[in-house]
């Protein structure tokens, strides 16, 4: 019991109390804690009313671009194919070549038919001038034919005043049976002449008609038109076009400058026209679609700051864009089978709608995107630039 009492005794010798100094020092940290807690809450409070009230933004944004799809104008099989998936391409540059066979000889038939043509027109030409020379003709056998009509109208009346003379003394018999006879036969004889020749100036009239009508025909066809002019030609010419421009289409080269995908053509594969074959990316002319919640969409305008950071470079690579239009619906306005929200156990959804933000052109030079990269968007409504 002696010795138990003395340890107790001795323990309570240890035992230490805090001195005044020390307790002060830990009131006093305590306080600046809390001070310092207070003051960062409310600095971070300050900055969410001044700053972050003039900002809207959302991780759903994704990287887009109009590209291009390369089809074919003219049918044909593939002969060349001098890209693949991923390369780069300029505009103009060779894509593919189709067999070019059936376009050359098409050529050369165009090209012949507008030579023919042409040759026709000229035909034509001197065709009028020839018909020309007809009428001028027909006039003139016209004439002979009228001089003709004029001797034997005089023959004629000759004729009748001796078959009269005669006839009026042959009863007395100064004039024998026969001689009467001969006059009758030179009268008729007149008669038929006269005929005749009314006959043939009928024929020259006719004829001189002709040449005149054919001639207004053929001056009909080439009248206000030359050889490069005429209807004919320029048909055969616009022929000729199509069959050169159908040649030169058996070359398919870039449209745009871009990133070649989704290529789907084989050497010796017979492709239609309008078949697809590959896409070009223009991954230079790229922009973000961000879909805001219908409530963030307030206050923001066409032209507003847009700060936009991608997923593939991290926070460390920060692009720097303008807002530049709106969709002109939601997105699920569009999808394939849009809701129908008549119904009994309808439920609100937070609509979103896409916004379009054009990015710098150096930014996106320096740091290439490619379509479909997910993008964090943020746009200052402040109106500040």
């Amino acid at each position: 019991m002696a010795e138990l009492a003395f340890q107790e005794t001795d323990t309570i010798k240890r035992v230490e109390f805090p001195r005044p100094e020390q307790t002060d020092l830990k009131v006093r940290r305590k306080k600046l804690f809390i001070a310092l807690g207070g003051a960062l809450a409310a600095a971070t409070v300050g900055y969410w009313l001044l700053a972050d009230g003039d900002l809207v933004s959302t991780d759903n944004a994704y990287v887009n671009a109009d590209t291009a799809q390369v089809t074919p104008l003219v049918s044909g099989p593939v002969a060349w194919v001098g890209v693949g998936n991923t390369q780069v391409v300029k505009r103009g540059d060779v894509l593919f070549r189709l067999d070019d066979t059936d376009a050359r000889l098409s050529l050369a038939r165009a090209e012949a038919e507008w030579q023919r043509v042409r040759r026709q027109f000229g035909q034509a030409v001197a065709t009028s001038g020839a018909l020309g020379s007809q009428v001028a003709a027909g006039e003139a056998d016209i004439g002979r034919a009228q001089a003709q009509v004029g001797i034997a109208s005089a023959a004629l009346a000759k004729a009748r005043i001796d078959l009269d003379r005669r006839a009026g003394v042959a009863a007395s018999g100064a004039v024998s049976g026969e001689e009467l006879t001969v006059a009758r036969n030179a009268y008729a004889t007149a008669e038929g002449n006269l005929a005749q020749a009314r006959a043939g100036l009928s024929q020259a009239i006719a004829a001189r008609n002709a040449a005149s009508g054919q001639r207004a025909a053929n001056d009909a066809l080439i009248a206000g038109s030359s050889v490069d002019t005429s209807p004919d030609v320029a048909a055969a010419k616009a022929k000729l076009d199509q069959a050169r421009v159908d040649l030169a289409r058996t070359v398919v080269r870039a449209p745009i400058d871009g990133v070649v995908t989704n290529r789907q053509l084989q050497v010796g594969q017979r492709l239609a026209a309008g078949t697809p074959v590959m896409t070009i990316v223009p991954v230079r002319a790229a922009y973000v679609e961000a879909n805001f919640k219908e409530g963030q969409l307030q206050r923001v305008r066409e032209g507003q700051p847009v700060t936009l950071t991608s997923d593939i470079y991290g926070s460390k690579v920060t692009y720097h864009g303008r807002v530049v239009g709106f969709s002109g619906g939601t997105g699920s306005a569009f999808s394939l089978i849009p809701a129908q929200n008549a119904t009994g156990n309808w439920i609100k959804v937070v609509q979103r709608v896409p916004v379009r933000i054009a990015l710098d052109p150096k930014e996106l030079a320096a740091h290439p995107l490619r379509v479909g990269l997910s993008m964090e968007a943020e746009i200052d409504v402040s109106g500040k630039e």
